[in-house]
């Protein structure tokens, strides 16, 4: 296969194609090795593909009508690896979420309303329903609009997303082990899932303030052992099984806020520094601060 039709659009503080299912192949080998292509992997630049070096633009989302009742589409998210042959659909992503309602009404799988349309979809990498409610004056999807967020230049259109029953999507239980508070590795931590599996710890067991840049991070080889450690332990414990080649859990470090908001994250997704944090990270994440 040499093409196929997409949308390349940003989702949050993400970027990524959106795909119909029917236009990409129905062999999951050589669906993934078609994206690998698209994107450009495996290379750090994917400099010969559309990925554009980051774990955050080398996102895609497949998109297909739905047959569930009270469903409008259904949707699945792959991460493509960037420096690695890989494509994963183990986790789910809530900023590529975003974009799914306006590709579904852009591509003739939803009829919008004037004004708002919402659009019901599953998430089939977890099985829960969100309903995206899509800015549609006129009928017709507008991307501008004065919503902005931290982390994304600029202003547009808000799509604001409801999340139904998203506790245990991955591990079966919003506190897998039943605690608020396990030892892992001699750090304190909480595992939880309400949406994304994420092991949260304080910055500060670490030796860190919280406030450090992803790239002083990343370069911590330390750090970034020790919180390998952590990940590999916590993955049984949280129903996940062996997580070596798995992009769940993520890790969350947590301190003190000091730019606004009642938190300050740095997240590792799990070997790269988020920039930002993912929708259900964040939703998991603020779950735990409770």
């Amino acid at each position: 296969m040499n093409s196929a039709r997409a949308m390349w659009m940003r989702g949050g503080t993400s970027r990524g194609g959106y795909f119909l299912a029917g236009d990409l192949p129905r062999d999951p080998a050589m669906r993934d090795a078609f994206l690998l292509r698209i994107m450009g992997s495996p290379d750090a630049r994917q400099i010969d593909g559309m990925g554009g070096g980051d774990p955050l633009t080398s996102k895609v989302a497949v998109v297909r009508a739905s047959d569930r009742p009270g469903v409008d589409v259904d949707y699945l998210f792959l991460q493509v690896f960037v420096d690695r042959a890989q494509v994963s659909g183990a986790q789910n992503c809530g900023n590529i979420l975003a974009g799914v309602g306006p590709f579904a009404i852009e591509r003739g799988l939803v009829a919008a309303q004037d004004g708002e349309t919402p659009v019901s979809i599953y998430m089939e990498n977890t099985g829960q329903v969100a309903v995206a409610r899509v800015q549609t004056p006129g009928g017709q999807v507008t991307y501008q609009g004065d919503a902005r967020i931290d982390g994304v230049p600029g202003t547009a259109a808000p799509v604001p997303i409801e999340f139904r029953d998203t506790a245990g999507a991955s591990c079966g239980a919003l506190l897998p082990t039943g605690r608020a508070l396990d030892v892992v590795e001699g750090i304190d931590v909480t595992m939880i899932d309400n949406g994304m599996p994420v092991v949260v710890l304080r910055a500060a067991d670490l030796g860190l303030a919280g406030d450090e840049s992803p790239e002083a991070l990343e370069q911590n080889a330390d750090l970034r052992a020790r919180l390998e450690a952590v990940r590999l332990a916590a993955g049984p414990l949280m129903n996940l099984g062996d997580v070596a080649d798995a992009t769940v859990p993520k890790m969350t470090l947590v301190s003190a806020p000091r730019a606004g908001g009642a938190i300050a994250t740095r997240t590792f997704i799990p070997h790269r520094c988020h920039k930002a944090i993912g929708v259900l990270g964040a939703v998991s994440v603020a779950t735990a601060c409770l």
